[in-house]
């Protein structure tokens, strides 16, 4: 198949991605292209079983010579790649087994709002803020970036603010409207997170978002910043509340936990922790785990009695926090998604039976 057909095949597929409301294809030697629809994985019947060959054209479609370069060096690569003006995707090309292979989100162009997602209202909160540190965590591919992007996309209808963001690759654009708004992209506008982190607040942010806190030097920065009067946002890989404040404790060395759990008390706003369900009727529906940093939790974190912090916000629930279990309880009741699903996600599947229960 020469250049010019891998080019015209992997638009085919973007395309059919898009057009079916895939979350991501996967592109993988021994297998036809695959789609993830609603959180399933279901092969494209209709196409061949990719070759090494045919894998090898397909990812040098998506690359330019630059970054096909960087990727046989490197072995894996992220990077944002555009369809025409139909679809965008956030792209990981790497290597098993030998084999070129690649995974590619979808990212939609329109950036929805918090109600079109069936987010908590709380979070309309969060984007009137001044500073403070704010987190949404959970598994990865549900829904963080989105939520995220809901978010600042209010801040910057609503404020005049400059909101810079540090991202690898950028995925949701935003269209500047009342705020300005500064996306960086690793490897693009910066040399590698490290450096964009060290010169964020020499470029006057009033609103920063990191992407993805990925080590104990990008979470130092978020909440130096935070301290220091801007309102920072970021997401973690973690189940829960307790486990994000755990897991940014631990990231740090014995000798500097203490004033990083100062430091945490200080600045942590609220961690929304997320999972999208299947719903019964298709498609997916977000239930979350909401987080608001009272003196009880403040006095938690430094004490570091993260144990007893599900309690706190169990019995917060008048100042908009809601456990996990609730948030579940609260969707089979509506019977939007189902007990066995709600079971699937829980992390107290025998808690949420008996919160049903009692309903």
């Amino acid at each position: 198949m020469a250049e010019l057909s891998y080019k015209t095949k992997l638009d085919e597929l973007l395309l059919t991605a898009a057009k079916q409301g895939a979350s991501d294809l996967h592109l993988a030697v021994g297998r036809r292209p695959t789609l993830r629809l609603d959180g399933v994985l279901v092969p494209i019947q209709k196409e061949l079983i990719v070759t090494p060959e045919m894998m090898e054209g397909l990812v040098t479609a998506l690359l330019t010579p630059e970054q096909k370069e960087r990727f046989l060096r490197e072995r894996q690569l992220d990077f944002a790649y555009a369809y025409e003006d139909k679809a965008r995707f956030r792209v990981n090309v790497f290597f098993q087994r030998g084999f070129m292979a690649a995974a590619m989100r979808l990212i939609p162009g329109q950036i929805k709002t918090i109600e079109d997602l069936q987010l908590p209202s709380i979070l309309h909160d969060f984007a009137r803020l001044s500073q403070g540190f704010i987190l949404v965590v959970g598994p990865a591919g549900h829904g963080k970036s989105t939520t995220l992007a809901s978010i600042l996309d209010e801040i910057n209808h609503q404020r005049t603010d400059h909101v810079i963001t540090i991202e690898d690759p950028i995925e949701y654009l935003f269209v500047q409207d009342r705020s300005i708004i500064s996306q960086r992209e690793v490897g693009n506008d910066t040399p590698n997170f490290h450096d964009a982190l060290r010169t964020l607040l020499r470029q006057d942010p009033d609103v920063v978002m990191i992407g993805e806190m990925r080590d104990s030097e990008s979470i130092s920065t978020a909440m130096t910043s935070a301290e220091t009067g801007h309102l920072v946002f970021s997401t973690l890989h973690t189940n829960s509340a307790s486990q994000t404040i755990d897991r940014i404790i631990d990231s740090f060395p014995a000798d500097q936990q203490g004033q990083v759990v100062s430091q945490l008390a200080a600045t942590l706003v609220a961690i929304v922790s997320q999972r999208l369900i299947p719903r019964i009727d298709g498609g997916r529906v977000p239930a979350n785990e909401i987080m608001l940093v009272n003196s009880a939790i403040r006095n938690l974190i430094r004490e570091r009695k993260t144990y007893q912090i599900d309690l706190v916000i169990e019995t917060s629930m008048q100042e908009g926090m809601i456990t996990l279990n609730r948030s579940l309880a609260g969707l089979i009741r509506k019977k939007e998604i189902s007990l066995e699903n709600a079971e699937l996600y829980s992390l107290n599947p025998s808690e949420l039976r008996i919160l049903l229960e009692r309903s």
